[in-house]
């Protein structure tokens, strides 16, 4: 297998954003969140948690609450505004103002009819779910104070309200308040702290249940208006509340760290009386639980520490499984630091580029000297998607409104960027940017999974064509591949589905065969002409764009199988590329692994050791040809985010410095302060 020299980069302070809100569609199985810089991400997770759609944020845009209708998703901030989102086009579709001052919440009826929202002025607004937009149709009694939280009755005739000291029963119909449910402060709180209720849940039953910034999840008769139970379960705030489908089970996230559940069950023997009982507390989170979602299988939960965890009810699922492993989403599912240019030469001088960017800016660092230049954003928007050309002359990035192109030049002391004034009109805006392996295209995908080519030069940049795949798909690239013979162009969209273009006859060649599954990496390998890909659920495959068909090595890798310890992982392929010095290397990443495959060696088989990297160290050489297997995994890495091998067989390897979020972040908000 031979030995690579590690060039180890540790400076990429990248830091996730919080998670301010979340919203689970049980009938696509998606989870959309939102973070603290305006960012929405979906998960899909019927396909192993995969983040299939990432929506950039935008300065000023704080979203406070998300709502699916059906399959569309809709937002409300603080700048008082309800947005709702093209999924397929990745960017806010219409944003309408609500005309109420901060909005703090939303909701919809369970029939998708209708959505409500909570304002600062006191109103509850209703709006009419049309086809293409919505529609204001009324507002519900005028408060006193701000409406903090709502929640639809499944019968869409009633809505409880959350505000400071109670909480509002209205009609939804009439607009008028049917009950007041007074919240008690707690023992011992002062007279003039108000109780903020930071969240409610409607059941079928008429039970209402609120959690508040006196630490209580209580539980009222909705028909009478009175107090049925408390539940102190907190010092400080219960923040959000979940329930799952079957109203059998609750939630409750606070600002400890810790997620509460509730079952509905008897505690007595002869199982009458059924009533809301504490059964058990998670511990998964160092800072505040701002968002829950409960899945027929799973506490789902985010907050102030950013990341995004999956804990499974072991009772709902098969022990010992894949399913029943706890999940910690910490990073996106894409390469943050996507280039590396191997000794390119610019204005005449040998150099290494290393690119990376974060949400509003961009860096060029040229490795093994100090020299380092900054893109910053222009605008609101953030950036979507960023290249780097392989020359290392040409940078491009996107955002939802607009590509920018500059001009790099290196001379040994510092590196120049010029800014390329005029670009066709076509190109405005790409879900993903590449450069050709000559570094005189530009491809950029936009909608329908379309291929803008752009040809660049010194003097012009001209649009040549767009490429269309065949499917009719709407759905975005998130995956772009070009060869390094210049011949192929390779995209792969949330469909699942992976379109190969010939790019000297500019036209569709092939699709792959669709999987079920979407792929989260590939790469045309130099010399064969082979597509590898990575799939989600950890799957590979090699295709010949020549044949059209399946290699006989992927025929042999799908009929025996994967080893189960590889299914096993949690974290998708995020880069694949391949060894020039050994055309049958394979090298591949996810964030805790690094691994080669030598295509020439045998598979392991399920009673192989998998991770043998150790025992084959320590066996003499004529030994170790007998106990090796294709499968090469180094795990000694925190949190990788790029690997790329340089010309002299190195490697250069960016990690995200050991991730300890808790020291990064201020100690835990125990009582909340309002944005007016």
């Amino acid at each position: 297998m031979g030995e690579f020299k590690v060039h180890r980069v540790r400076f990429f302070d990248y830091m996730p954003s919080a998670i301010r809100a979340m919203a689970f569609n049980s009938r696509t199985e998606r989870l959309a969140l939102s973070r603290a810089d305006g960012a929405l991400e979906v998960f899909n997770f019927a396909d192993s948690y995969f983040q299939e759609k990432v929506i950039p944020g935008q300065d000023g845009r704080a979203v406070e609450a998300l709502c699916w209708v059906r399959g569309r998703l809709f937002s409300a901030g603080l700048n008082g505004e309800i947005t709702e989102y093209d999924l397929e086009n990745l960017r806010p579709k219409y944003t309408m103002e609500a005309y109420g001052g901060p909005v703090w919440t939303i909701c919809s009826n369970s029939q998708g009819t209708h959505l409500a929202i909570g304002c600062e002025d006191g109103t509850v607004k209703i709006f009419e779910v049309l086809e293409e937009t919505i529609r204001f149709q009324r507002n519900l009694d005028r408060q006193k104070g701000r409406i903090i939280s709502l929640s639809w009755h499944p019968s869409g005739a009633l809505i409880a309200a959350g505000m400071m000291d109670m909480i509002k029963v209205f009609n939804a119909e009439s607009g008028h308040a049917t009950h007041r449910l007074l919240v008690e402060r707690g023992v011992g709180a002062s007279k003039s702290r108000e109780v903020v209720v930071w969240s409610v849940a409607f059941l079928s039953d008429h039970t209402i249940i609120s959690g508040d910034s006196a630490g209580k999840v209580q539980v009222w008769d909705g028909v009478t208006g009175t107090l049925v139970r408390t539940h102190l379960v907190t010092k400080w705030d219960v923040l959000a509340l979940s329930v799952s489908r079957d109203e059998s089970s609750l939630l409750a996230g606070t600002s400890e760290g810790t997620v509460v559940q509730f079952q509905f069950i008897s505690s007595t023997v002869d199982q009458h009386d059924k009533e809301w009982v504490r059964t058990r507390t998670f511990k998964n989170h160092t800072h505040d639980v701002r968002a829950l979602a409960h899945t027929d299988t799973a506490v789902v939960s985010g907050g102030m520490d950013t990341q995004l965890v999956v804990r499974p009810l072991l009772e709902k699922v098969e022990k010992n499984t894949q399913e029943s492993a706890l999940r910690k989403i910490a990073f996106p599912h894409v390469m943050l630091a996507p280039c590396m240019v191997n000794g390119c030469r610019i204005s005449d001088t040998n150099a290494k580029l290393l690119f990376f960017y974060i949400i509003c800016h961009l860096t060029c660092l040229c490795l093994f000297c100090t020299t380092c230049a900054n893109v910053s954003v222009s605008g609101d928007d953030h950036i979507c998607c960023s290249a780097l050309s392989p020359c290392g002359g040409w940078l491009a990035y996107s955002t939802i409104s607009s590509v920018r192109l500059y001009r790099l030049q290196y001379n040994g002391s510092n590196i120049s960027i010029t800014k390329v004034a005029k670009l066709p009109k076509v190109l405005r805006s790409a879900h993903q940017l590449c450069f050709s392996s000559d570094s005189s295209k530009l491809f950029a995908s936009t909608t329908h999974s379309s291929v803008i080519i752009i040809a660049l030069s010194q003097s012009e940049c001209k649009y040549l064509h767009t490429l269309r795949p065949k499917s009719g798909t709407r759905q975005p690239v998130h995956l772009m591949s070009a060869s390094e013979d210049g011949k192929w162009l390779a995209t792969a969209n949330s469909d699942c589905e992976i379109h190969v273009y010939s790019l000297h006859k500019l036209k569709l060649h092939c699709t792959v065969p669709v999987y079920s599954s979407c792929p989260t990496a590939m790469a045309i390998h130099p010399t064969t002409s082979n597509l590898v890909m990575v799939h989600a659920d950890q799957q590979i495959f090699e295709y010949s764009l020549v044949q059209k068909e399946y290699t006989e090595w992927s025929r042999k890798l799908q009929k025996q199988g994967l080893h189960h310890l590889w299914l096993a992982r949690d974290t998708p392929i995020t880069h694949l590329t391949f060894n020039p010095r050994n055309p049958a290397h394979i090298i591949m990443h996810d964030t805790y692994m690094f691994c080669i495959i030598d295509q020439n060696l045998p598979l392991p088989d399920q009673k192989t050791l998998f991770y043998n990297q150790m025992t084959l160290r320590s066996l003499p050489e004529p030994e170790r040809t007998s106990h090796s297997h294709s499968f090469k995994i180094c795990k000694t890495f925190q949190h990788l985010l790029c690997v790329s091998l340089l010309e002299d067989h190195s490697l250069v390897v960016v990690e995200r410095p050991l991730l300890d979020i808790a020291s990064q972040l201020p100690a835990p908000v125990r009582q909340k302060k309002f944005a007016t």
